[in-house]
C-alpha cells in the first residue's frame, strides 16, 4: 500500500485532517481511471467527501484526510495501487511486497537498489534508479511512455512514496537537497515544498530535450545509504494497517543532521554567525534545528566549538600564521577570547600547542 500522493510532509497528520492544501488537479487522475475502465468514482469521492462537481474547478484543493481516503477507496476497488497511471495494472498488496523485499537488506542503499529493480519487474512504462554522483545521491524516475494526464499525478506520487518508505526504513528523516521535475511549474506550484521539503526546481519551458525532458529526481546527501535497516516484519505488519498516510515527520530526528551541521559550519562558516542561518542552510526551522539537535545530545554552540576548534588545530599546524590571524579566522571577536576557549578545549595555549605539535613533528 503506497503513501498517499500529496500528503504534506512538514507538519503532523492532525495539523493537515482539516487544512484544504492538496490541489485538485492530484484528484482528476483519480477519477480518470475510473473513467478509463468505465467504473463510477461517486464512491471513492462520497468516502472522501468531494463534491463531483468540485473535481473540475482547477482552484478547489481538498485535506490530506480526504486525499487519504480516496485513495485508499479507489486502490481496492480498482484493485491498482498506482490508481491509473500504471500500464500494468498494480493489484492492492504491491507496494506491501516491495517493501517486504527491503526488509533483509544491510542499508538503505542496497534496499533503494532492491526497489528499483523489483519495481521494474511489476512496472514497465515507468523506470527507477539510484543515481551516484559527489556529494549527491538521487532517486531517477524516468518517463519510458507517455503518461499522459497521469503525468504529474505519477511523478509526485512515486517518488512521494518512495521518500517515505525510505525513511520508514532508516526511522529517520532524510533531509532532501532538492526535487526536480521535468515540466513547467503548475498553478499549485505552492503545495510542493509540503510534500518535498527543500529546494523545488521544474523546467524552465515545456520538456523537448529527449532524456532529461523524462525525468524526476530526489536528490539527498548519499551518507543517508549507509545508514542500517532498522525494520522488521512485524513493523511491516503494523504499518500496513494504515501506510497511505506515512510521513516524514514521525521519525523523531535525522540520523545524518549533526554529522550535516558540522559538515556546513566546516564548509561555509558564514553560516555559523548565528543559528537562523544554519538552519536555513540545513532547510530546517530554527526551532526544529534546536529540539533535533537536543536528541542527537549536542547543540549548535557545542557543534560550532567543536568546529572551531578542529579549524583552530588545522591553521596551527599549517605554518606560522599569527594567533591573532586565526582567531579572526575562525570567528573569535579578539585574541583574548580565542585563547582562552582554545585552552579551555586542549589545556594549551594556542602557541604552547603549536610548539608541542613542531615539535613532536621535528622528533
Amino acid at each position: 500500500m503506497p503513501v498517499s500522493p500529496a500528503t504534506p510532509a512538514t507538519h503532523a497528520a492532525s495539523d493537515h485532517k482539516a487544512l484544504a492544501v492538496t490541489p485538485m488537479a492530484l484528484v482528476r487522475p483519480i477519477v480518470q481511471a475510473y473513467e478509463a475502465r468505465k467504473m463510477d468514482p461517486s464512491g471513492a469521492l462520497a468516502a472522501a467527501q468531494i463534491e463531483p462537481g468540485s473535481v473540475r474547478i482547477a482552484s478547489a484543493r481538498i485535506s490530506a484526510l480526504q486525499m487519504e481516503r480516496i485513495s485508499g477507496h479507489a486502490m481496492q476497488e480498482l484493485d491498482d495501487e498506482s490508481l491509473g497511471w500504471s500500464r500494468r495494472r498494480l493489484p492492492w498488496g504491491s507496494y506491501g511486497m516491495l517493501i517486504r523485499s527491503c526488509l533483509s537488506a544491510p542499508t538503505l542503499g542496497v534496499a533503494l537498489k532492491r526497489w528499483c529493480r523489483h519495481h521494474g519487474l511489476i512496472c514497465d512504462n515507468v523506470s527507477l534508479h539510484l543515481q551516484l554522483q559527489p556529494g549527491t545521491a538521487a532517486i531517477v524516475l524516468a518517463e519510458v511512455e507517455p503518461l499522459g494526464p497521469w503525468r504529474e499525478f505519477c511523478m509526485v506520487s512515486l517518488l512521494r512514496n518512495l521518500h517515505g518508505v525510505a525513511c520508514w526504513l532508516i526511522d529517520s528523516r532524510m533531509a532532501l537537497q532538492r526535487s526536480e521535475f521535468p515540466y513547467v511549474a503548475p498553478p499549485h506550484a505552492d503545495v510542493y515544498p509540503l510534500i518535498f521539503p527543500g529546494p523545488i526546481r521544474f523546467a524552465a519551458e515545456p520538456a523537448m530535450e529527449p532524456e532529461a525532458a523524462l525525468q524526476a529526481r530526489l536528490c539527498f546527501d548519499p551518507s543517508y545509504l549507509e545508514l542500517p535497516i532498522r525494520r522488521d516484519e512485524n513493523a511491516l505488519r503494523q504499518m500496513l494497517q494504515r501506510a497511505l498516510p506515512l510521513q516524514v515527520l514521525p521519525y523523531r530526528r535525522d540520523r545524518l543532521l549533526v554529522r550535516q551541521a558540522r559538515q556546513a559550519l566546516l564548509d561555509r562558516p558564514e553560516v555559523g554567525q548565528n543559528a537562523a542561518r544554519l538552519a536555513r542552510a540545513l532547510g530546517l526551522s530554527m526551532r526544529t534545528l534546536h529540539r533535533q539537535l537536543r536528541q542527537e545530545g549536542t547543540s549548535v554552540q557545542a557543534l560550532k566549538d567543536a568546529v572551531r576548534e578542529e579549524r583552530s588545530r588545522q591553521l596551527l599546524e599549517r605554518g606560522d600564521q599569527p594567533i591573532k590571524q586565526i582567531a579572526a579566522d575562525i570567528g573569535f571577536r579578539n585574541e583574548k577570547s580565542f585563547i582562552r576557549a582554545f585552552k579551555l578545549w586542549t589545556g594549551h595555549t594556542p602557541a604552547a600547542w603549536r610548539r608541542l605539535r613542531q615539535g613532536a613533528a621535528a622528533a
